[in-house]
């Protein structure tokens, strides 16, 4: 069965509603500090110089409370979750690069957790994964975290807890657990006129035996690593949602987002996914991509639609100048009825929901790059992809190198040393691989040869090949996974270790 033809659940995000609304305010809960009072898309300032050196018996300049939340996407439509100081996403943390900073994380729940700082530079005893050596905070209990941002841009934090033998779709980043930290550096032009912090994000998530991707494969994308036989094993469990939504809205739950013709909005865009890969577009408008995963990308290009995996963002600026009434969302019909929109709206214009025509442009990494080569490695790893399919009624397996974590010490770095690492997908599946506490320098994707390019999350496409280049400058123990939580519960994980 194809997700398309799942029975929708398209009520809730009515397509004749026009009053969708991207919350940036709530009634604030009872009984919790300034720092935990920022509601959803809200920013929470950077402490000052003097707090950010405040000594560990005082108070934390930041407080994130783990605890239930009642998510309201729509009328008549609210879902009950775990999420950050009251809501889902949490707070906009707002911080200062090479800036002590302490946070204190609040347990309001029954179970141990973990709060990572994605693409943060940051010792492994912080980092907020438990397979680095990060203790967990304890049900009920609380934790300080005391670190120096960096580097400067978009972050986010979420919850890196496993689910459970990878059964149960309460626990980890199926949960509400996740928002953005911007980490402000010393050069920050502002050159735009408005800034939003936009999440894409699904919900009620499912185990389906249907095809989780049917978008049809682009005959012009090179499969550097499709083995000369197809494997006809049937595949194993899938995850599906039934509704969706931009930050805690979904397409028809709210009010359109206003802008005013000749404004620059600088848009900050998260896929928090805990699964899927998402296309999104604005129709008219063209997206000029400034940043990636954070960091300032060497060729900044104008595109007409976004592609990213769980973990990835982008910052872009949309330069507003075309008058309507416009959806920002995702190019599949069928996730954009069930929610995955915002309206953007001009002054003194009205009109039916517009349709949104997917661009057929295929995304392509390398225009944000340098065309020169990227520095030689010192050494080069390889590292193969492949899966195991479940079957009806059982899940898939992952493994790297043929082993499924954990993988003891095959992965050893020398501290210095810059490492050319070879990723061969010989799987039907994309993945979004991430590193923790560093940053890869994007050096061939599919064939094309590039550079510049700094990430923490890329997309490993289907049968495809990319090369990623690591200076190992972060002593300690370091995570590698795809952010695809199903993926990582079932192998797809190792650490990376220093000699």
């Amino acid at each position: 069965m194809k997700r398309r033809d799942f029975i929708k659940l398209g009520s809730a995000t009515a397509a004749g509603a026009l009053s969708t609304k991207l919350l940036l305010g709530q009634t604030q809960p009872q009984g919790v500090t300034p720092a935990q009072q920022m509601p959803p898309g809200m920013v929470m300032p950077p402490p000052d110089a003097q707090s950010a050196q405040a000594p560990p018996e005082g108070p934390a300049d930041y407080t994130v409370r783990i605890e239930p939340v009642l998510v309201e996407l729509a009328p008549q439509r609210a879902l009950s979750t775990i999420g950050y100081n009251g809501s889902s996403p949490g707070p906009v943390l707002r911080m200062r690069e090479g800036k002590m900073i302490s946070v204190d994380v609040i347990n309001d729940t029954d179970v141990p957790e973990l709060v990572h700082w994605h693409g943060m530079l940051i010792p492994s005893e912080v980092d907020g994964s438990d397979e680095e050596g990060t203790p967990m905070v304890p049900p009920r209990g609380r934790r300080r975290y005391q670190f120096a941002p960096g580097p400067a841009g978009t972050r986010w934090y979420h919850s890196h807890s496993m689910t459970s033998g990878g059964t149960d779709l309460h626990r980890g980043v199926y949960t509400g657990q996740f928002g953005f930290v911007l980490v402000e550096g010393a050069n920050n032009p502002g050159n735009y006129d408005q800034e939003l912090f936009l999440a894409f994000r699904d919900w009620e998530p499912f185990f389906s035996d249907m095809d989780s991707d049917d978008d049809i494969p682009d005959p012009s994308v090179q499969l550097p690593e499709a083995p000369p036989t197809p494997d006809m094993r049937p595949n194993g469990w899938e995850i599906g949602y039934r509704i969706f939504s931009i930050n805690d809205k979904s397409l028809g739950g709210g009010d359109p987002i206003q802008v005013r013709p000749g404004q620059r909005v600088m848009m900050h865009l998260l896929n928090a996914s805990a699964t899927a890969n998402h296309r999104i577009a604005l129709p008219a408008h063209k997206f000029l991509v400034v940043g990636m995963d954070g960091n300032p990308v060497p060729n900044p290009k104008a595109v007409d639609v976004l592609e990213f995996g769980p973990g990835e963002r982008f910052d872009a600026i949309v330069e507003m100048n075309h008058p309507g009434v416009w959806i920002l969302g995702t190019t599949r019909d069928s996730d954009r009825e069930d929610g995955m929109g915002v309206l953007i709206e001009y002054p003194n214009q009205k009109s039916d929901l517009p349709g949104l025509t997917p661009p057929t442009t295929p995304w392509d990494y390398h225009i944000f790059g340098r065309s020169a080569p990227a520095k030689a490695p010192d050494q080069t790893m390889e590292i193969l992809v492949e899966k195991i399919p479940g079957g009806p009624g059982k899940f898939n397996h992952w493994t790297l190198n043929g082993k499924e974590y954990p993988h003891e010490n095959e992965f050893v770095l020398t501290r210095g040393l810059r490492y050319r690492m070879i990723f061969r997908n010989r799987s039907d599946d994309a993945h979004p691989i991430h590193l923790h506490r560093h940053l890869w320098e994007l050096t061939e994707y599919n064939g094309k040869a590039t550079s510049g390019i700094m990430k923490d999350t890329v997309v490993l496409p289907a049968y495809g090949r990319v090369s990623l280049d690591l200076v190992a400058d972060q002593p300690g123990l370091t995570l590698f996974h795809c952010h695809n939580q199903i993926h990582m519960d079932f192998g797809f994980k190792a650490l990376f270790r220093y000699s």
